[in-house]
């Protein structure tokens, strides 16, 4: 069995050499399509962090009845953090609602009169998902205390919808890349199968299993997929680190803030692994299922 597995595995990696150019021609294509699915993916994972701090700053205002004593002002925010959805509740007094409006209004003389017992105690409120903003608002209502509540609506149902988009499109492309890539392996090992019909009829002849003759096949195909996955990987990395040092350089003002590769290491590393062995393994035991029956 050692011997048998030693013979089938240098076979799978002799047929890549006997058909240099279509091998060459299949790791490239992987390592294209790869990187691309690749790049795309860490796109979208940083945008979706970008989309997520955004969320953070389309915060909900809610207002405390003005009737209410300062002490019970406060436990309301007890109260609202108990809602799950809350991720912080910051409790703004009437004394630094008015420092903030009149440094908003500052100049205008409509506004000079206005006095900090003309205004509400009120909460700042974070919500950990903003696509279940209208459900919050209405457990907020609910509680005894609070006068009023304000919260757009529009603009959280915005950053939901373009995550919702994000996702979709992503899914696409990575789908449509994974299929180029497979059936270009397949391609090749299909090339790999015609050329040797001849042997495998003989070797079904004499007896030999379909395991014994696709197992070289499926070498072959496994080696490719994975030497693209290797070289779309370490591709990916320096391509990555190279845009984020020439983007320091640019975006003085950080408006994008792209993670380091090291935090994608072990996602990146299983999802080119992952994506080698479906091209290279899949692509090849495909192809060669309909020589099965010379």
């Amino acid at each position: 069995m050692k011997n048998n597995f030693g013979y089938l595995l240098k076979e799978g990696i002799r047929g890549i050499f006997l058909h240099g150019f279509m091998s060459f021609a299949a790791v490239c294509v992987t390592v294209a399509c790869l990187l691309i699915v690749g790049s795309f993916s860490i796109l979208i994972y940083n945008v979706n962090i970008m989309v997520d701090d955004l969320n953070k700053t389309n915060e909900i205002l809610v207002y405390v009845d003005e009737t209410l004593p300062d002490a019970e002002a406060r436990s309301v925010g007890t109260k609202i953090n108990t809602i799950s959805n809350v991720l912080q509740a910051e409790f703004v007094s009437r004394e630094d609602a008015l420092k903030s409006f009149v440094e908003d209004h500052q100049g205008d003389e409509a506004f000079s009169g206005v006095d900090a017992q003309d205004l509400r105690h009120r909460y700042v409120v974070t919500l950990m998902d903003n696509a279940q903003m209208k459900q919050t608002v209405a457990e907020l209502e609910q509680i005894p205390g609070v006068a009023k509540i304000n919260a757009a609506y529009e603009l959280a149902e915005g950053f939901t919808t373009l995550q919702n988009m994000l996702q979709i499109v992503s899914v696409a492309v990575i789908s449509v890349l994974l299929v180029v890539s497979l059936l270009i392996i397949s391609n090749t090992v299909k090339l790999a199968m015609y050329d040797r019909r001849d042997e495998i009829a003989i070797m079904k002849m004499v007896g030999a299993t379909n395991a014994f003759i696709r197992l070289p096949f499926v070498v072959e195909g496994f080696t490719l997929g994975m030497l693209g996955a290797v070289l779309a990987f370490g591709a990916e990395w320096l391509m990555y680190d190279a845009l984020l040092a020439n983007l320091a350089s640019i975006d003085t003002l950080q408006l994008f803030s792209f993670v380091p590769f090291k935090e994608l290491l072990l996602p990146m590393i299983i999802t080119f692994t992952a994506a080698g062995l479906f091209v290279g393994i899949l692509g090849s035991w495909t192809s060669i299922r309909k020589f099965m029956d010379v």
